[in-house]
């Protein structure tokens, strides 16, 4: 077959599948499933299975019965006895990636979400992971937003999450997007869809490759029930400011990650409905018109905004050169991904009422870990007093 060929039948299947990102499941066990994956496998002998089952049930055999130190023989009848009579390949759910041609045999939902989630007890108890899993969380951004969707994936700190960007991967998005080279032009929430899907295809993921509109937004904050928080890490100016006029009138929390010092902006609007966008921040300026706004009439409304005195000084470094030497303004993977933890345990702590303070905080690592001597003598002290 020429190398053309079938270079155009690999680039069929990436088109055909470019905006799938949700899983299809197959459980043997109902009527009519076991054929339906016979039948797809049949006509895919492309697909690759991953059939991990057998390591799955030794780990929750021995993640239900904790203080059990099991010998081989033990352990093998405890997976029998858990198995009660039913044939290993119809236990649990067969999950189809379309994408990326794999099947993947895996616990189902109950005995899948007390096993992947173990290792949080008793960071997050039981409760707390009952509780998370009823959130509803939207993510409006897919850089630093990424970071965040995953890590909150990761700890199953939701049970639903919409992602927002009208972007597709570029190759300068690899310095801070955690990708491979094969998602160049596939949408940013597709990207991160998928990875959630990969990881837990039992997360309900609803994606917006549009990125959200004056059109979408209240479909995005209320369709299928009110966002618990807003996480908003998009760029663009005039919708940061009318998703926070739009958050706080359905008083839904807001919180961003600037993924520059380690700033972050929380906004209560769920406990503080009359508390001004931003931090006040903004308010002395007209935001009525500001989606019309060149980007150097933008400026006077970015730099309160951002806290332009307090910017890193790599960032406030950039500013002149952009347009010039770089083409937009820029990131570091370190950021990115110290975001993501900041604003998953911001969330998490919200929505358990472990935190109810607005405000702007900083995790700045460069003043936490320095060589600044004051530093050194008050690290060196606090170890003399432990001893």
């Amino acid at each position: 077959m020429a190398l053309t060929t079938i270079l155009q039948r690999g680039r069929s299947h990436v088109e055909k599948n470019k905006l799938s990102y949700r899983p299809e499941f197959f459980r043997p066990g109902r009527p009519g499933e076991a054929q339906a994956l016979q039948a797809l496998l049949e006509q895919n002998p492309s697909i690759r299975i991953f059939d991990a089952l057998a390591v799955q049930l030794e780990e929750l055999v021995k993640v239900l019965h904790p203080a059990q130190r099991f010998t081989a023989g033990q352990l093998a009848e405890g997976i029998s006895g858990h198995l009660k009579g039913v044939p290993a390949e119809e236990y649990g759910v067969w999950v189809y990636y379309p994408w990326a041609d794999r099947v993947v045999h895996i616990l189902d939902e109950k005995e899948f979400i007390e096993l992947r989630t173990s290792r949080n007890l008793y960071k997050i108890t039981r409760d707390e992971r009952e509780v998370l899993a009823r959130q509803k969380i939207g993510v409006i951004g897919l850089s630093v937003g990424q970071s965040i969707a995953v890590t909150m994936a990761m700890e199953r700190t939701f049970g639903e999450i919409r992602l927002a960007d009208f972007d597709a991967l570029e190759l300068t998005n690899l310095n801070r997007i955690r990708t491979g080279l094969h998602n160049l032009e596939v949408p940013k929430v597709v990207i991160a869809a998928r990875e959630i899907a990969e990881l837990d295809p039992f997360l309900k993921v609803v994606c917006y490759p549009e990125g959200i509109t004056e059109a979408n937004m209240d479909d995005f904050l209320l369709k299928g029930g009110k966002l618990d928080v807003l996480v908003d890490e998009c760029d663009s100016l005039d919708i940061k400011i009318t998703c926070r006029q739009r958050a706080r009138a359905q008083r839904i929390p807001v919180v961003m990650d600037t993924s520059d010092r380690g700033m972050v902006d929380i906004e209560r609007f769920d406990l503080e409905p009359d508390r001004p966008i931003l931090h006040g921040l903004i308010s002395h300026l007209d935001v009525s018109n500001v989606r019309n706004l060149s980007d150097l009439e933008k400026v006077p409304y970015l730099k309160p905004f951002v806290g332009y005195e307090t910017i890193s000084a790599g960032l406030r470094a950039s500013e002149p050169e952009l347009g010039k030497t770089i083409r937009t303004w820029p990131q570091l993977a370190s950021s990115v991904i110290l975001g993501g933890a900041v604003g998953t345990d911001v969330c998490r702590r919200i929505a358990l009422g472990k935190l109810r303070v607005s405000g702007r905080f900083y995790v700045d690592l460069e003043e936490i870990i320095s060589d600044d001597p004051s530093d050194s003598a008050r690290l060196t002290g606090r170890r003399a007093n432990k001893g």
